[in-house]
C-alpha cells in the first residue's frame, strides 16, 4: 500500500469544503492513517516548499499556509499518490476538468484547496515533516475487501 500526505490549505477550511473533499478520497476507497490540525509554523512552510524558493511565487505561498489553520492527512492505497493527484485535477482550478476537486471548487492557481505529494520520495518526506511514526495508524476496515482485490 502506497501513502500520500495531503494538506487541506486556508482557503478550503474557510470554505468550509474539508469534509466534502475528504469524502471524495474515502469515497474512492482510500483510507485515512493521519489526520490532524494545525496552525503551521513558518518554518516547517519554509522547509516543506524549499524546492520553490528561487521561484517567484514562494513567498506569497508561505504566507497563504501560514495564514490560517490547515488540516493535514496521510492517506493509503494502491496508487494513492496518482489516485489523489487524478481526484485533484490541474492546480490551477480553470484548467481543471469538471469533476475534479479543483474543477469543482476552484478558480485560482495558489488558492487549489489541497497540496499533494507528487512522487513517493516527496511523499515519505512531507510525511516525516509533519507527523511523528506513533501519529499513524495502520487498520483495516471491513469494505477493504471490496474495494481492492489483492
Amino acid at each position: 500500500m502506497e501513502r500520500t500526505l495531503i494538506i487541506f490549505k486556508p482557503d478550503a477550511m474557510n470554505r468550509c469544503l474539508v469534509g466534502r473533499i475528504l469524502t471524495r478520497f474515502e469515497d474512492k476507497g482510500l483510507r485515512i492513517v493521519g489526520l490532524k490540525l494545525q496552525q503551521s509554523p513558518r518554518a516547517q512552510v519554509e522547509q516543506h516548499y524549499e524546492v520553490h524558493k528561487d521561484r517567484p511565487f514562494y513567498g506569497s505561498l508561505v504566507e497563504f499556509m501560514t495564514s490560517g489553520p490547515v488540516i493535514l492527512a496521510v492517506l493509503e492505497g494502491p496508487q494513492a499518490i496518482t489516485v489523489v493527484r487524478n481526484l485533484l485535477g490541474a492546480t490551477d482550478g480553470r484548467q481543471a476538468a469538471p469533476g475534479t476537486i479543483r474543477g469543482d471548487f476552484g478558480l485560482d492557481q495558489q488558492y487549489n484547496l489541497v497540496h499533494a505529494s507528487d512522487s513517493p520520495a516527496t511523499a515519505t518526506k512531507e510525511i516525516d515533516l509533519f507527523f511523528k511514526p506513533t501519529e499513524l495508524v495502520s487498520y483495516t476496515r471491513s469494505p477493504d475487501r471490496w474495494i481492492v482485490r489483492e
